[in-house]
């Protein structure tokens, strides 16, 4: 007898791919089974899922990923189908990434660093070894190969009906043949999502529409930057030298010559390609609802160079026919990341969208975004995930133009700090071209350029990649000195600037922020803002602009979710909340001789008894009214400079003419965090969702006689990592790059988040999460960077100036302090 159609559910999920069904199944798990209804357009598995190769590693860099796959292969190899009764068909073979060259060499050692960290089975081989296991691939060239014996290939069909199974166990309703036509929101919050079959009210709906989720969010007036892909691979005629095999032969994932992967499929080859030129995006504008298991057809013409180079690497497979061609669309969001956590201005409205390799990521992916539906936070960091890192500059030729760039990409080495140029500048600031003018290599951040470093002493202006100290490193070096001994200024304009006003604003603000608020006008106060589960959602500096005017900024990518934790806080206050990120521009000066070049720009007195430390004011600077604000995260003194983006250049130039008697120099991001660094401050990396402001060691910021969103939970619970900062003994050649591995008495206790080499001091210097045992200042520890173990020890007080005397100093005290 059928089933009557349900008009009201707490969940909806739209879509029944992997994600949206490993979707259910998690939320299931999480108690909310009952209360979620699936819809699915056609069949379970029907759009990208069913025709994907479902390949899983361990070979990822990404620590937050990391933990993704890791759950994922467990489930795959024993869990789903022992809890579901329902066949997963998992292929436990193993695999092995290649090197040609010493880079991929560093790539596949830095990797095997994390590996080590997350508690991964994983090794780096030589030709010899990878021999042993796959006679038959050419190893001409290869210096080496990352071994992940524990990896394999799964079924897709299979384990999303699996997963759909185990969701149905849990309570999960799950409709078929029932294609989402609109999604809006009603008056009271409620989200109505309307079906051929009729409509549902629900409190969260979700978005899990694969190549159709675009389209999907425009319904509801939103932007989800993703573009369809296309992407091949083959399965070859039966392999003859497979026939008599005992064990499946491991994937092989060779980047550098066939830009994608071979493996067993069966008794068969499979060969998949992603060529690095001449990408193939579709359906710009809309995916079209009748597609169904829709695949394209071959286009050998672009995939013709790989192919061939395949065939030359598994010769078996050169005198084969192709069987099948598989060419079917995979979303791409701009920097390949997906889009899993809330969309961006709404509230309750969730995105479980745009992944490229969803049975690789997506039941990890899932559960984390159950975790945060249900509970207010994820287990792991979910920045690189989170939707609302791209704005209103994200347009659809944009996202396409990086889309294309990200596929070509998907199998090159991904050094650090890999600058992505396609579609730029999108957003740049008004000092944007008179820095390029003068060298600078500009980063995208929140489509704002930000300079990261300037060429100077016959270095080239332009990216140079390595995960080894490159030449870069001397620049960066420069410019720490310059700064520490004279004055430099950078571009921060890409700061998020947002100010908030009326009546209430000290209420909202008072009750979201941990610190106390700034009382007084010019006051100023660091703070972090929290969500119900006591985790860091931002960091952030206030201003106290006078009596209802507030003032806060903080990193770039935090914009929207500034916004949005202020929209979804308030009540019945009167608030005005105000953007000016892109109406406003920021320079920041600082060095021992910045109070003398502010000091020839303008008539406001600038000594301690007059502006005092971590205060503001309103003055005048080239003619224009700036805010002022004492503060620096250089650890020096200094000030950063805030004002309509009109008076910037004006401002920036007057700067630079009475600091030219004094030595200044530009400088960029990579010298921020390098002085940062030095100064002990925590930064992007350190200040995460998954963490707690004791975890983090930043009670200091915390007045525990206040009451604030998440308060009980930042004051009362167990810790089991503590952010301890640590020296590193450096070798000169390379100095690690974040997520190593670190052991006390050989054991792993954790992971660094931050790592960089202070030329002021003479050190690497890094942040780690650890036990709390292995984080007592003193404590010896072992980091694994490139794979190698290097001594090092907790330090208990920053490395430069210890005692904060330089920020503060006079002009009489400067030349004094260490």
């Amino acid at each position: 007898m059928a089933t009557e159609f349900p008009t009201q559910a707490r969940v909806v999920i739209v879509g029944g791919g992997v994600m949206g069904v490993g979707l259910a199944y998690h939320l299931g798990h999480e108690g909310r089974g009952a209360e979620t209804v699936l819809i699915e357009k056609a069949e379970l598995t029907s759009g990208s899922t069913w025709h994907a190769a479902g390949q899983i590693t361990h070979s990822t860099s990404s620590f937050g990923l990391g933990k993704c796959v890791d759950y994922n292969i467990g489930l795959y190899s024993g869990a789903l189908e022992a809890e579901t009764g329902q066949p997963v068909t998992w292929h436990g073979c193993g695999s092995f990434r290649l090197a040609y060259t010493e880079d991929e060499m560093d790539w596949l050692r830095h990797t095997l660093s994390v590996g080590r960290a997350l508690g991964f089975n994983i090794s780096l081989v030589g030709p010899d070894e990878i021999a042993k296991h796959h006679p038959f691939y050419n190893l001409e060239g290869v210096l080496g190969a990352l071994h992940t014996p524990d990896d394999g290939h799964v079924d897709p069909t299979n384990v999303t009906m699996a997963m759909a199974a185990g969701a149905r166990q849990k309570g999960v309703r799950i409709i078929r043949h029932c294609r989402a036509t609109n999604i809006t929101q009603a008056s009271n919050g409620e989200w109505l999502v309307e079906t051929e079959q009729g409509t549902i009210r629900c409190e969260h709906v979700v978005n899990a529409g694969g190549t159709y989720a675009r389209q999907m969010g425009e319904w509801s007036g939103l932007q989800l930057p993703m573009t369809s892909m296309t992407h091949h691979y083959f399965v070859t005629e039966p392999v003859p030298e497979f026939a008599a095999l005992e064990r499946e032969l491991p994937v092989i994932r060779d980047d550098r010559k066939v830009s994608g992967y071979i493996r067993m499929e069966q008794k068969r080859g499979l060969i998949g390609i992603y060529e690095k030129n001449n990408p193939n995006s579709v359906w710009h504008d809309h995916c079209p609802w009748d597609y169904e298991n829709w695949l394209f057809d071959a286009d050998y013409d672009r995939v013709m160079p790989w192919l061939e180079e395949s065939l030359n690497r598994m010769p078996i497979f050169a005198e084969l026919g192709i069987q099948r061609e598989v060419h079917g669309a995979i979303s791409h969001p701009p920097d390949g990341n997906p889009l899993i956590g809330p969309a961006p201005g709404v509230r309750n409205y969730w995105c479980c969208c745009g992944t490229q390799i969803g049975i690789g990521w997506g039941p990890g992916l899932t559960r984390e975004l159950a975790r945060w539906m249900v509970h207010g936070a994820a287990d792991i960091s979910m920045r690189e995930f989170d939707p609302r890192r791209f704005g209103s500059y994200a347009s659809k030729a944009w996202q396409v133009t990086k889309a294309e760039e990200d596929y070509c990409l998907r199998h090159e080495i991904p050094f650090p700090h890999y600058n992505r140029l396609a579609g730029r500048p999108i957003k740049p600031s008004p000092l944007y071209e008179t820095l390029k003018a003068k060298g600078a290599v500009h980063e995208e951040v929140y489509g704002f350029e930000r300079p990261r470093w300037f060429a100077r002493g016959g270095v080239a202006q332009q990216d140079h990649y390595s995960f080894r100290r490159s030449a870069v490193d001397d620049v960066v070096a420069a410019e720490v000195k310059a700064v520490r001994e004279r004055v430099g200024v950078m571009d921060v304009t890409a700061f998020t600037k947002v100010e908030v006003s009326g009546p209430d604003a000290y209420a909202l603000l008072d009750r979201l922020t941990a610190n106390r608020m700034p009382q007084k006008d010019g006051a100023i106060t660091l703070t972090h803002m929290l969500n119900k589960r006591g985790r860091i959602e931002l960091e952030t500096t206030i201003l106290h602009m006078n009596k209802d005017r507030y003032y806060l900024v903080c990193a770039a990518f935090f914009e929207q979710r500034l916004l949005d934790h202020l929209a979804h806080s308030r009540t019945d206050e009167q608030v005005v909340v105000t953007p000016l990120s892109e109406a406003w521009a920021a320079v920041s000066l600082n060095g021992p001789k910045s109070r003398d070049v502010l000091g020839a720009c303008t008539e406001a007195d600038l000594s301690n008894a007059a502006f005092r430390w971590l205060s503001a004011q309103e003055i005048t600077v080239a003619g224009h009214h700036v805010w002022a604000l004492r503060m620096s995260y250089a650890g020096e003194l200094g000030w950063e400079l805030h004002m309509p983006a009109e008076a910037c250049l004006d401002v920036y130039n007057a700067l630079w003419a009475a600091g030219a008697p004094h030595g200044i120099v530009d400088y960029g991001s990579f010298t921020m965090n390098v002085m940062r660094m030095e100064k002990g401050f925590k930064g992007a990396g350190e200040l995460t969702n998954e963490v707690t402001l004791a975890e983090a060691d930043v009670l200091r910021f915390v007045r525990a006689e206040k009451a604030f969103l998440g308060r009980e939970l930042t004051l009362n619970h167990d810790l089991p990592w503590v952010c301890a900062y640590l020296e590193i003994e450096p070798d000169g050649q390379i100095d690690g790059h974040g997520g190593e591995a670190v052991l006390h008495n050989g054991e792993v206790v954790g992971a660094t988040s931050s790592v960089a080499y202070g030329p002021t001091v003479g050190t690497i210097l890094a942040f780690a999460y650890v036990k709390p045992a292995a984080a007592e200042p003193g404590t010896d520890l072992e980091v694994v960077i490139h794979g190698q173990p290097r001594q090092a020890r907790v330090l208990g007080q920053p490395a430069y100036d210890p005692d904060s005397l330089r920020p503060r100093a006079d002009a009489r005290e400067v030349a004094t302090c260490p």
